[in-house]
C-alpha cells in the first residue's frame, strides 16, 4: 500500500454522480489543528439535504459527495488549544463547520447567517481548500466552536437528528416566543421536522394541533407524539371550524400546497413560520394585512441556541422518534425518506456498520 493510500483512513459512503447512489469510499481528512476536535462518528441522521446534494438538485454538487450533517460521536483527539472538550466527551456536529467569526451574525452566535457564508458540513469548501465531507463517515475533524456538548445521559442515536431537524424548528419557536404555556400551535406536515415541533410544543405547554393530508398519521400524532388534536387538511368542514384559532403555525410541509387555507387559521396578529421548502409561496395579501399576521422563514440556528436546545432536550426527556439503520441501508433510507416512509427520522448506526 502506498503512503497516499495509507493516509486515506476515513471510511465513508459517497455519491459519485447525480444518480445519488451511495457506495463505499475512502479519503483522508485534514490534519488536526490547534482548535480542532477529532470525533469518532457513532451516528448520523438522514436529512433531505442528503438527497439534494447527492443528486445535484441545486446544480452545485462537488463529487464525490459524502452526505450527512446530523452527526453525533465521541471525542478521540483534541488540538492543543481546545478548551471545551476532552477525549471521551460526547459531541455533536450540525449543518455547518465554519464561518468568518467576525461579522455581526457570528459575533451574535448566529453563525448560520454569517455574512461571508457559513461553511457547510458537506459539499462546502474547508479551510484547507478541500471539499467538506459529511457524517456518512467514520470520523470528522471540526473546529471546537462548531461542536456541541451532548450530555452523557442522552443517547447519541437520539442526539443526531437534533442537529438539523431539531434546531430548525426550535430556533423559530424561541424567536417567536412559542414557549408560552397555554398558547395554541398548529403543525403542518408530520415528518422529521414536524414531529419535533409537536414534541417541543408539548414541552412548552402549548395546545398542539397536527394538520396533515394523511389520515393514517392520526393515531400516532395523538398517542405517540401527544398532540391534542389532529385535523385532515382536505376536510373543509374541519378546517373552517379552526378559523382564527391559532397563535402560531409551523409549516414543515415541503410539497407544494396552498397557503391561504392555513393563514385563515391564525388569530389576529398570529405568526406562521415556514421551515419546509415548497417550490413557491402564494397567498392573498388580505390574509396577511387584515389579520395583522406575520409569515416568516427560518433555517437552522446558531451555536449558542443549538447547545441550549440539546440541553433542553436532555433536561426534559425529549427524544426524536427514530429508525436506526446500518450504512448498507443508506440508499434505501434515502428512497424511503423521499416517499415519506419513515417515522420520523432515519439514523445511521455508523460505529457498528461502517467498517
Amino acid at each position: 500500500m502506498s503512503a497516499e493510500e495509507a493516509n486515506k483512513d476515513c471510511l465513508a459512503w459517497a455519491a459519485r454522480d447525480s444518480s445519488g447512489v451511495l457506495s463505499p469510499y475512502k479519503f483522508s481528512r485534514r490534519a488536526l489543528g490547534n482548535d480542532d476536535v477529532h470525533i469518532k462518528i457513532t451516528h448520523c441522521g438522514v436529512c433531505y439535504a442528503d438527497v439534494v446534494w447527492t443528486r445535484n438538485k441545486h446544480g452545485d454538487s462537488k463529487y464525490p459527495v459524502v452526505p450527512g450533517h446530523e452527526i453525533s460521536g465521541v471525542v478521540e483527539k483534541v488540538g492543543s488549544s481546545v478548551q471545551r472538550f476532552k477525549v471521551g466527551d460526547h459531541v455533536g456536529v450540525g449543518t455547518y463547520v465554519n464561518s468568518c467569526r467576525d461579522c455581526e451574525y457570528c459575533n451574535d452566535r448566529q453563525e448560520v447567517h454569517c455574512v461571508k457564508g457559513a461553511v457547510y458540513t458537506f459539499n462546502g469548501v474547508d479551510v484547507d481548500g478541500t471539499i467538506t465531507k459529511g457524517g456518512y463517515s467514520s470520523y470528522i475533524v471540526v473546529h471546537e466552536r462548531y461542536c456541541y456538548v451532548i450530555p452523557k445521559n442522552y443517547p447519541l442515536a437520539s442526539a443526531a437528528p437534533l442537529l438539523c431537524a431539531g434546531i430548525t424548528v426550535y430556533s423559530p419557536m424561541m424567536r417567536h416566543k412559542m414557549n408560552q404555556p397555554g398558547k395554541s400551535l398548529a403543525v403542518i406536515g408530520l415528518g422529521g421536522l414536524g414531529h419535533m415541533a409537536v414534541k417541543f410544543g408539548k414541552a412548552f405547554g402549548l395546545n398542539v394541533t397536527v394538520i396533515s393530508t394523511s389520515v393514517s398519521k392520526k393515531e400516532e400524532a395523538l398517542s405517540l407524539l401527544g398532540a391534542d388534536k389532529f385535523v385532515v387538511s382536505t376536510d373543509k368542514e374541519q378546517m373552517a371550524a379552526l378559523a382564527k384559532s391559532f397563535d402560531f403555525i409551523i409549516d414543515a410541509a415541503s410539497g407544494d400546497h396552498p397557503f391561504d387555507p392555513y393563514m385563515a387559521l391564525l388569530k389576529i396578529s398570529g405568526a406562521m413560520v415556514l421551515v419546509g421548502f415548497p417550490s413557491e409561496v402564494k397567498f392573498s395579501p388580505a390574509n396577511l394585512i387584515l389579520g395583522m399576521r406575520t409569515i416568516s422563514g427560518s433555517v437552522t440556528g446558531g451555536t449558542k441556541e443549538t447547545q441550549e436546545m440539546i440541553d433542553f432536550c436532555a433536561a426534559n426527556g425529549i427524544h426524536p422518534s427514530i429508525e436506526v439503520v446500518p450504512i448498507e441501508y443508506a440508499n434505501q433510507a434515502l428512497e424511503r425518506m423521499i416517499n415519506r416512509d419513515v417515522k420520523y427520522r432515519f439514523v445511521i448506526d455508523i460505529q457498528n456498520s461502517l467498517k
